[in-house]
């Protein structure tokens, strides 16, 4: 992972693009992808400005997309009524709705759009990159562990320390991850622009599968992925 240190003087982060193809598509500074997932603490209003105007800087544009889709299912599979759970997933999407655009007003920045998965769905170039998703978990062994292992990851954060979600809970993850995953294969064919680089804050399992084999689903040549995260920021002592 190639390591681009770049700072504003509103915050500073640390970007590692994931390959060397990557790196050059982040250096190409066509679009930058902000995804964000309902109910993740990481992702305050503040710290989605922050991203939002560090990115600016070095793209032509920004888009921050958050997850809409199969948030129900997850609540429904950890044992909520089907009413509830769709009471509880509106409220959460909606929740993390007005802290994106709460986040990208602060930043002050132009050429930021926000979005969510479900207004894509219905497009032919989703539809399709859904349907080699939904294959690849079928028929692609190394592609569905790491969707497990990711979705497994996800659902820690819901389940008591050491206990292993049941299948019901990791069919629900998978499924909502799998809606995600377009964005990491091709937003450039999604978003309409030349190339793009997805950005997370942590690198994820399917990462090393989408964009360092050499065989089955892979990220399309104009997508990117790039781990970018707060750099810490060293303590200075001081005398007592």
């Amino acid at each position: 992972m190639t390591e681009t240190l770049l700072s504003t003087t509103f915050s500073t982060f640390q970007a590692l693009p994931f390959s060397d193809r990557c790196h050059r598509l982040w250096q190409r500074g066509d679009h930058l992808l902000i995804g964000v997932s309902p109910g993740n603490s990481y992702f305050s209003h503040l710290r989605i400005a922050q991203l939002v105007r560090w990115g600016r800087q070095f793209f032509d544009s920004v888009d921050v997309v958050h997850a809409d889709l199969h948030v129900d299912t997850q609540f429904a599979a950890f044992g909520y009524p089907a009413d509830q759970a769709s009471r509880r997933a509106a409220k959460e999407i909606k929740t993390t709705r007005r802290r994106i655009e709460r986040g990208v007003e602060l930043a002050g920045r132009p050429g930021v759009g926000v979005h969510a998965l479900s207004e894509f769905a219905d497009t032919p170039a989703y539809r399709r990159l859904s349907a080699e998703v939904a294959t690849a978990l079928v028929e692609d062994q190394d592609f569905r562990q790491a969707a497990e292992g990711m979705a497994a990851g996800f659902l820690a954060a819901r389940l008591p320390e050491g206990e292993a979600p049941s299948p019901d809970q990791l069919a629900a993850g998978v499924a909502y991850i799998a809606a995600e995953l377009p964005f990491f294969l091709d937003t450039p064919s999604l978003l309409g622009v030349p190339s793009s680089v997805s950005c997370y804050h942590v690198e994820l399992p399917l990462t090393p599968v989408l964009f360092g084999r050499g065989h089955g689903l892979r990220a399309a040549p104009e997508q990117a992925y790039a781990v970018v995260r707060p750099r810490a920021v060293p303590q200075v002592a001081t005398a007592a």
